[in-house]
């Protein structure tokens, strides 16, 4: 709890952690006004590549949350980062939503059907098999494969899913026999370009969210510390079988907000 109250930037999941679908999970706002009151800095950090970050700002405040640009970054922002310091001046195909492919867009990323450098696949819940038909075909014939994120899927209200960027990629390595890089957490990359941007170190950021394998596991890889909630995909019984620890765990984020006030 000393290294929790000591800690400066507080890097926030949202789906399954804040909310979920349209509902605010209990005692999430009073979380960020305690955040405020305690002094800390918060960054709403999502792997969902299905939205731009311009879409979370009226989203997150229409849900009660407050939220300016400068404290959104989603796994879209990070992928468009990453391809445009691995594939300079290089055309993608994408496989993702229209407003993934803003996202990147607005980067200055170009997209083409014709030899592309990588595809690069989002969390697409406006999926053809046209672009699945695409996506192998440029694989097969040596494309890279770059995805946004590596989350099987997106936790809903009334224990229900949907199929996220990790299941799609899956499909296409099963088709292609090629496994995707994926830029989103676990990888380090989306914290330690949040450390460079806001000049906290890592040691003194805190991840949280409610999966091991990525909100968790960005944390332990980034050497930043982690805050486990049980409001979303991990279960105790997940938990009490996993090798990857968080720091803290909490039934609700709320708790991470009240262990700041003592």
């Amino acid at each position: 709890m000393k290294r929790l109250k000591e800690a400066e930037l507080f890097v926030l999941d949202m789906d399954g952690t804040l909310y979920l679908g349209e509902s605010v999970l209990p005692g999430a706002i009073d979380f960020i006004h305690d955040l405020e009151k305690a002094g800390k800095c918060y960054i709403y950090l999502t792997n969902n590549s299905s939205r731009a970050g311009e879409d979370y700002i009226p989203r997150l405040r229409n849900l009660g949350f407050p939220c300016t640009k400068e404290q959104v970054f989603t796994s879209g922002m990070a992928t468009a980062e990453y391809l445009l310091k691995t594939y300079p001046g290089r055309a993608v195909y994408p496989v993702g939503t229209l407003r993934f492919l803003m996202e990147l867009g607005s980067y200055g990323i170009e997209f083409t059907e014709d030899d592309p450098a990588a595809v690069v696949v989002g969390f697409d819940r406006e999926l053809t098999y046209a672009k699945l038909e695409k996506a192998v075909h440029f694989l097969r014939k040596g494309a890279a494969f770059v995805a946004a994120n590596p989350d099987w899927v997106c936790p809903m209200p009334n224990d229900e899913v949907l199929p996220d960027c990790g299941s799609i990629c899956a499909l296409l390595t099963a088709a292609s026999g090629k496994v995707p890089f994926y830029i989103g957490k676990p990888n380090r990359s989306m914290i330690d370009i949040l450390s460079e941007r806001t000049g906290v170190p890592n040691s003194k950021i805190v991840c949280v969210g409610d999966r091991l394998y990525t909100d968790i596991a960005v944390g332990v890889n980034a050497g930043a510390l982690s805050a486990l909630v049980l409001s979303g995909e991990t279960a105790d019984a997940l938990l009490a079988g996993g090798v990857i620890e968080p720091d803290c765990v909490c039934p609700w984020v709320k708790e991470v907000g009240e262990a700041l006030r003592y």
